[in-house]
């Protein structure tokens, strides 16, 4: 049995879906483990990570929609230290994750045809994410 970790980080657009797949898999590729489990873990309270459908844009469009009528930011919450965008974006994380489990198969994480790995920014503001991998097998 090996592992292998690593960090990889992303910087984000503001509240977005950001495609992260193809570095994910070139990563998992270069650790040369060809069976095993990958975990990846957000390091963040107000982004969180999610496997999506990767061909048609306008699937990002709608999930972005639905959260900002889920979770309005014109609510009152309490928690605003860092903007009428802060809590939302918590709210928003818990109902989503910050941990995925992927099987890797073959040297590759097992994605269906139109799925795609994604960090899902929750803030208005770009940021700069941080996505640890770790991965188990042989």
């Amino acid at each position: 049995m090996h592992q292998a970790f690593t960090r990889l980080s992303f910087t984000t657009r503001g509240k977005s879906l950001t495609l992260i797949t193809h570095r994910v898999c070139d990563w998992v590729r270069e650790t040369g483990i060809e069976n095993g489990l990958l975990t990846l873990w957000c390091r963040h309270t107000s982004a969180s990570l999610t496997v999506q459908e990767n061909a048609d844009p306008t699937v990002r469009q709608d999930i972005a929609s639905f959260f900002d009528d889920l979770v309005p930011e014109s609510r009152s919450y309490i928690h605003d230290y860092e903007g009428a965008d802060d809590m939302p974006a918590h709210l928003r994380t818990m109902l989503t994750d910050i941990q995925l489990s992927i099987p890797v198969l073959d040297g590759e994480p097992v994605l269906g045809t139109w799925q795609g790995l994604y960090l899902f920014e929750h803030r208005r503001q770009p940021h700069r994410r941080e996505i640890v991998l770790h991965l188990l097998g042989e």
